[in-house]
């Protein structure tokens, strides 16, 4: 049995992996201030943890990975960061722990999105003629834009064409350019989180598009970055790896 200490414990992913964790356990956790969740210690400084655990998940905001990561580093534990919208300072020290303990660093632990983040590194160089945009739609509550899934999928198209993102055309009176990609933000209601990559070629589209039907497809893929760890040494780990797809 794996046992995890979850940072972001009384958030919302955070009572999802609670929720979701079968033969594992989450023994406690890390807020903003101490307390308990569904009878589990809940630490408001990550010096005061007692107990003893296997592995680290991070579903907390970007203002606590920094600690997270140190708090990481000190116990030599494992961890698994699941946060969005951190910023490039720190993932630069995740780079560098990472030559310390094994981390797995992804803005989304969804398998069906890191599925289609694969198929786009072929599809880019097979529709070389085609336009590409990304959408990407989430609830009224999420704050950082645009989802670090939609970063990650240009990212992924711009290590296979030279491209550039747009994220506002209102002022913009010329005709699209071959090199962008447009990048659209949606946020409204209970949306749980809505991806499409869309190809548009002379008289036809390709749209791949992946919809979130409940946020346990971010934790059941995040406790299986866990169990990826347990055998790992230090380095730095993507979701493709976790899924065992050759780079």
């Amino acid at each position: 049995m794996m046992k995890i200490f979850l940072s972001g414990i009384t958030g919302a992913m955070g009572r999802t992996i609670i929720n979701t964790v079968d033969e594992d356990e989450v023994v406690a956790g890390f807020a903003g201030r101490m307390g308990e969740v569904d009878g589990l210690k809940v630490y408001g400084y990550l010096d005061e943890v007692v107990e003893d655990f296997d592995v680290i998940i991070d579903f907390s905001n970007k203002f606590c990975t920094r600690d997270v990561l140190n708090f990481a580093l000190e116990n030599k534990k494992p961890l698994v960061i699941a946060t969005t919208g951190i910023e490039e300072d720190v993932v630069k020290m995740i780079e560098e722990a990472s030559e310390d303990i094994p981390i797995v660093f992804s803005s989304n632990m969804s398998i069906g999105v890191n599925t289609i983040d694969i198929i786009l590194e072929k599809l880019v160089g097979m529709l070389e003629g085609f336009d590409i945009e990304i959408i990407e739609k989430h609830h009224n509550q999420k704050v950082d834009s645009p989802s670090g899934t939609a970063k990650m999928f240009f990212n992924t198209i711009k290590r296979n064409r030279d491209v550039y993102p747009v994220y506002d055309r209102t002022d913009v009176h010329e005709k699209r350019k071959k090199e962008e990609v447009g990048i659209s933000v949606i946020r409204g209601g209970t949306i749980t989180g809505e991806h499409s990559v869309i190809f548009a070629g002379e008289d036809e589209v390709l749209e791949i598009k992946h919809s979130a039907g409940s946020k346990k497809i971010f934790a059941k893929g995040a406790i299986l970055a866990a169990r990826y760890l347990l055998n790992k040494d230090k380095g730095l780990y993507n979701m493709r790896d976790v899924l065992g797809v050759e780079k």
